[in-house]
């Protein structure tokens, strides 16, 4: 398998990890909000929930990322993305908030100069969000 491959199945081996730690933290967020009556500013709870257990899909990963076994940086930098992906996309909601109480939730009364800065926003937290995973990719491959 060419290298470029390897990444493509380490990045996806990443977020299955984040999908595993957030119907965990979406099951807790929502328990918790409805004991207080509350909702949560973003939706994300008060931190990110960490499951190290492996989906399916993620296990079924395992062997051609790690055909002689899984070493002992995988179960950390697991941990860390998650944790990192979390705070990234609270970066990605607190934008969203924020734009939409400045201008109002409906895109299609948006000027498109406003659209363009919309977009823009979200272009540029999506690109951080993908150069991170890649490079978490590549150092769980390393």
């Amino acid at each position: 398998m060419d290298a470029e491959r390897r990444l493509e199945l380490a990045e996806r081996f990443l977020q299955e990890a984040v999908y595993q730690s957030r119907a965990k933290q979406a099951a807790g967020t929502a328990l918790h909000q409805a004991a207080l009556d509350v909702q949560r500013q973003c939706g994300l709870g008060d931190g990110p929930a960490v499951v190290l257990d492996l989906s399916p899909a993620a296990r079924e990963l395992v062997p051609e990322l790690f055909p002689a076994g899984t070493g002992p940086h995988v179960a950390p930098l697991l941990r860390r993305w998650i944790e990192r992906q979390d705070v990234l996309d609270r970066e990605r909601n607190h934008f969203l908030k924020a734009f939409r109480q400045r201008h109002g939730f409906d895109r299609a009364a948006y000027t498109p100069a406003l659209l363009a800065e919309f977009e823009s926003g979200l272009d540029r937290i999506n690109a951080q969000v993908t150069a991170e995973r890649r490079a978490v990719a590549a150092e769980l491959l390393a």
